[in-house]
């Protein structure tokens, strides 16, 4: 979720990870083309990625930085865009206090650098639109789920997709401009006029899950753990069977 960098853009911030994944072996050179501001702390960046295969909404890939000194630094981003055989991925990044890659995404990267990826990675999360979907995300966890609403526009396709998304306050929604009638939005620490502020609750479940398509949703959660544990919790004291709740943790 890399490239070896001209001097400008050298990283250089506390906390070495390095992650590795079977799934995909050939790292590939991608260049950044367009940066694009969601919220104040987060951006999209995309990418072109040469040969790129494809991938399906909810997947994910590996990116790796390597600084001038050789250290390397690697970290797991869900795929933002929908898959449009265009040869282009988009990732959108928060930019995390003290993080070295999203940290060298947002202050120092500039269109025409360039990383390296590998990918995509995971089927577990991935929604090919041939299932009713109901995805609950929070913060930066509505990334993958962007990918699948995307993918339905895109496509056209009618089956069922609901999107239950949790920010902080209106101006920290991610993807707010592209938000429709699919999407109900749950705000915990400021709101719209008229719009109540709150905790993800059961009271926001019901009506999507009382709206059962033929066949039940297939649940995608997506978000920090405490999240993902509270949402997963809610779904399951709803009804939603344990085995069609799919989830996707980070932090």
């Amino acid at each position: 979720m890399t490239e070896t960098f001209a001097p400008r853009t050298r990283f250089a911030v506390p906390g070495r990870i390095a992650v590795g994944d079977q799934a995909a072996s050939v790292w590939r050179t991608a260049t950044l083309t367009e940066v694009r501001r969601e919220t104040p702390r987060a951006a999209t960046f995309r990418l072109a990625v040469p040969h790129w295969a494809g991938h399906l909404p909810g997947q994910h890939l590996m990116l790796r930085l390597t600084a001038d000194d050789g250290y390397v630094a690697q970290r797991h981003y869900s795929i933002a865009s929908a898959p449009d055989g265009s040869g282009h991925i988009e990732l959108t990044l928060d930019h995390i206090e003290g993080g070295e890659v999203s940290g060298w995404f947002h202050t120092v990267a500039r269109p025409g650098d360039t990383v390296e990826v590998r990918g995509p990675l995971s089927g577990f999360f991935a929604w090919p639109g041939d299932r009713p979907a109901l995805l609950i995300g929070a913060g930066s966890g509505v990334v993958p789920l962007m990918s699948m609403v995307r993918h339905q526009r895109a496509r056209g396709l009618a089956v069922s997709l609901r999107l239950l998304v949790s920010a902080r306050r209106p101006e920290e929604l991610i993807y707010a401009r592209e938000l429709g009638a699919e999407t109900t939005a749950v705000f915990t620490r400021s709101a719209p006029q008229g719009v109540p502020v709150g905790r993800l609750a059961a009271a926001h479940m019901a009506p999507l899950l009382a709206e059962q398509p033929p066949g039940g949703w297939e649940a995608y959660v997506c978000g920090s753990n405490g999240f993902a544990e509270h949402a997963s919790r809610l779904l399951v004291a709803a009804g939603q069977p344990v085995d069609r709740i799919r989830i996707e943790r980070f932090g």
